[in-house]
């Protein structure tokens, strides 16, 4: 069996190496001299494929192979079927590679004869990285695989190919330790300016579950990179911000830069949010938009702050992600002093996201922060008006202990009587707020 199964890679290799042809595209059957024998060899081995008899499909595919190598896309397709499932099959180490290596010549020749390098050599990697990454002799080989491939794709490369290519690296740097950092990171530049791109047009496409994979898939390689590399902030400041502060326009410096100052803990650095900047700029993210809103926030720069979270709440992807830019932006306006303009952020909220009720809760708060701007001075049952206001949204939002710290501050029943008040009558709360109550005093509803 080992000399036959040697004798199967022979024939393939044979094959490869006589049959150099111009590329074509397969697009029409191209039948041998013996036209009788290539129709019996195609019925056997298709038949044996279908009753997934895949070593009796071996001989009557190898003879079309070697015979009539422009057949078609479909012997080729058909023939790594068989080999991916014998090699998965096998359990003798000796001949499972000989069926890899088999494999991986069948994806050769179908470029050779058939052309379509690109989809072809994507879809040989998956198989490369399935079979060889882990294979020390082979690792080497992956990799290079894997640069081509990004090479000569674009960004077009399967999706397939963006986790397993920093997985390759991975494993070549800890089988073999033949990369040095900056040739890990020139591959990791690569591959998310490959990541980037698919985001932005699935963004463009509105195909947000691939938007969400893809950033999934983007935040995994991140934590691949930084087992690799270390990625401190002393390591930024001392070798990459000089080379940034020379040359700020080199988005692929940029994002690394941002990236490992963000899992090094570091985004309080002025270098941070330039960065953050230069990339949102690029590619407009919710995410890079309310987290920078947080930080100009934090430095006192409100304006900055509140222009990022605006622009948050038109980017959010989902419901609770627009809901939770307004509840910010109505933060920042309430900490400006800007009341009436906090409530319509918080409004915008609960218009966005009826599952979250935090919206009321903080209306409430700026209902019970209220009193002195709304106080008249006059009487004392109107200028607790506020607190029954206040008590009515914190209601709204189920805060049982905020509602009891409003009922506190309600009218007495002394206070109501002497404006010839009486509960359960309403009234209207004249400043901003502008809400019209119900009359209830404190110790009772």
């Amino acid at each position: 069996m080992k000399k036959k199964m040697k004798s199967s890679l022979l024939g393939i290799t044979l094959i490869l190496l006589t049959v150099i042809t111009s590329f074509s595209q397969c697009k029409e059957v191209v039948w041998p001299e013996d036209r009788a024998k290539a129709e019996e060899s195609n019925a056997l081995y298709t038949d044996a494929l279908k009753q997934k008899n895949y070593r009796g499909a071996v001989k009557g595919f190898q003879w079309l192979l070697t015979n009539a190598p422009k057949f078609g896309t479909a012997l080729y397709i058909n023939g790594t079927d068989i080999y991916n499932n014998l090699a998965a099959a096998e359990k003798d180490p000796v001949k499972k590679q000989v069926l890899i290596d088999s494999l991986m010549m069948i994806y050769d020749m179908r470029i050779t004869n058939c052309g379509d390098e690109v989809n072809v050599l994507n879809r040989k990697a998956i198989y490369a990285a399935t079979y060889n990454a882990q294979n020390k002799a082979k690792t080497a080989e992956v990799l290079a695989l894997y640069d081509k491939v990004y090479e000569i794709s674009g960004n077009n490369v399967l999706d397939n190919n963006l986790m397993t290519y920093m997985q390759v690296i991975q494993l070549n740097d800890a089988l073999l330790k033949n990369l040095t950092d900056d040739q890990v990171l020139q591959r990791y530049d690569k591959l998310i300016e490959v990541i980037d791109a698919k985001i932005k047009k699935a963004q463009a496409e509105n195909k947000q579950a691939d938007v969400d994979r893809l950033k999934k898939t983007k935040s995994d390689i991140d934590n691949i990179l930084i087992k690799i590399v270390k990625v401190d902030c002393e390591f930024v400041k001392t070798n990459l911000e000089p080379k940034y502060q020379k040359n700020p326009t080199d988005m692929a410096l940029t994002r690394r830069i941002f990236q490992f100052m963000t899992t090094g803990g570091c985004i309080d650095d002025p270098l941070w949010l330039q960065t953050a900047e230069a990339i949102h700029k690029e590619s407009p993210d919710y995410g890079l938009a309310i987290n920078m809103a947080k930080i100009y926030a934090k430095n006192g720069n409100l304006d900055k702050a509140e222009a990022l979270a605006n622009e948050a709440a038109t980017l959010a992807p989902t419901a609770a992600n627009k809901a939770t830019a307004n509840l910010f932006v109505g933060d920042l306006l309430a900490q400006k002093g800007s009341k009436s303009a906090a409530r319509e952020a918080y409004r915008k909220a609960l218009a966005a996201d009826a599952s979250s009720k935090e919206g009321y809760e903080k209306i409430g708060d700026l209902y019970l922060g209220s009193f002195k701007d709304c106080a008249k001075g006059s009487s004392l049952a109107e200028d607790r008006l506020v607190y029954l206001a206040a008590y009515d949204m914190y209601a709204k939002a189920g805060d049982q202990a905020k509602m009891n710290q409003a009922r506190a501050q309600f009218p007495s029943v002394t206070e109501l009587f002497e404006l010839n008040w009486k509960e359960g009558e309403t009234k209207s709360i004249s400043c901003w707020v502008g809400e019209t109550v119900v009359l209830r005093t404190r110790g009772k509803e």
